[in-house]
């Protein structure tokens, strides 16, 4: 069975999709589907390449059960090419990944997080909390955590 390859990408890659990293691996260990997935983030910048998420994200995420131990690294352009699919957090994500993808073809493993949400159909991106409080990091950890749910239920659904 080939692995189902998803990539999730922020800006920095030290808040959101390293927690969206964190989150589904769990999902998917919990459901005992590791073998099934290959699980990995990134950022648009390199600004914070090989550092620990930011101290922040790890607290609250740590509260919640998941460790976060991923090193930051800029998306590549193998990563085009290598991911079945590529998730961005917010608008200017997809805008940055459209931008560097090596063709149109590779738009379409681009797909924004929040398509996945199902307790939060409301919500159309998940907002960066480098600046803001405690509230941001928790709801982020909210949105991250539905969508990786609903991403977990569309990876292994049977089709028709």
């Amino acid at each position: 069975m080939e692995k189902k390859k998803i990539l999730f990408v922020c800006l920095g890659n030290i808040c959101r999709s390293s927690a969206a990293e964190g989150v589904m691996r769990q999902l998917v260990e919990k459901a005992g589907r590791q073998a099934e997935f290959e699980i990995d983030s990134a950022g648009i910048l390199s600004y914070h390449r090989g550092e620990l998420p930011d101290a922040r994200m790890r607290a609250h995420a740590v509260r919640r059960g998941y460790n976060l131990t991923h090193r930051s690294r800029p998306v590549t352009t193998d990563d085009f090419f290598h991911f079945d699919l590529i998730i961005g957090m917010d608008a200017r994500n997809m805008d940055d990944l459209r931008e560097r993808a090596p063709s149109p073809v590779e738009w379409a493993k681009l797909r924004r997080m929040t398509d996945f949400c199902t307790r939060h159909p409301y919500a159309d991106h998940v907002p960066d909390p480098y600046y803001g409080g405690a509230e941001g990091f928790e709801y982020v950890l909210d949105l991250l955590e539905d969508a990786c749910d609903g991403l977990l239920q569309h990876c292994t659904a049977r089709p028709d």
